[in-house]
């Protein structure tokens, strides 16, 4: 399924409960934890708590479970936000645009924007001489780009996957 198409799913059935977001809450800290010990801290039979899992899964609140990795461990310790400029939108240059960018291992995310900028990614590189041949080599090569602005990261005050749950209730 596309990102595109996962971003117009409907909204679960049943209207999410405080058992849920504890539910939620719990698999965002750790996605490998035992559905019994989930019941368990949430005072909840095993049985309901698997059925509101699988649910979430079936609905695609739950997306998929991934390992986070430490980038830094990883040798990649460049974070770019490139803002990016086409000359020209329509249908035709967007999705081209859209296809070639969701190949680049280095983009880690992508968005469209309003305002003065058309799209804004986020790059992981090794260091900055990666990140200028990714340019050099990936970025520079997509046709209709007008312009590329680069903001390197300085430091990394927060970074989570986790969502705020308890602010939606």
């Amino acid at each position: 399924m596309s990102n595109k198409t996962e971003a117009v799913r409907q909204k679960p059935e049943k209207p999410i409960d405080k058992k849920d977001v504890e539910i939620l809450k719990l698999l965002q800290e750790d996605a490998n934890i035992a559905t019994a010990d989930i019941a368990e801290r949430i005072n909840m039979s095993q049985s309901p708590c698997w059925r509101r899992i699988n649910q979430f899964e079936k609905d695609g609140v739950i997306k998929q479970k991934v390992c986070l990795l430490d980038r830094n461990k990883l040798g990649m310790e460049l974070v770019v936000f490139a803002s990016i400029n086409l000359n020209t939108i329509n249908r035709k240059t967007l999705e081209e645009f859209e296809k070639r960018i969701v190949a680049f291992p280095e983009v880690v995310e992508c968005y469209t924007m309003t305002g003065m900028i058309d799209y804004m990614l986020k790059i992981v590189a090794k260091d900055i001489q990666h990140y200028e041949q990714f340019v050099r080599n990936n970025l520079a090569e997509i046709p209709n780009i007008r312009e590329i602005h680069s903001h390197v990261s300085v430091t990394e005050i927060k970074m989570t996957t986790q969502l705020p749950l308890d602010t939606q209730l």
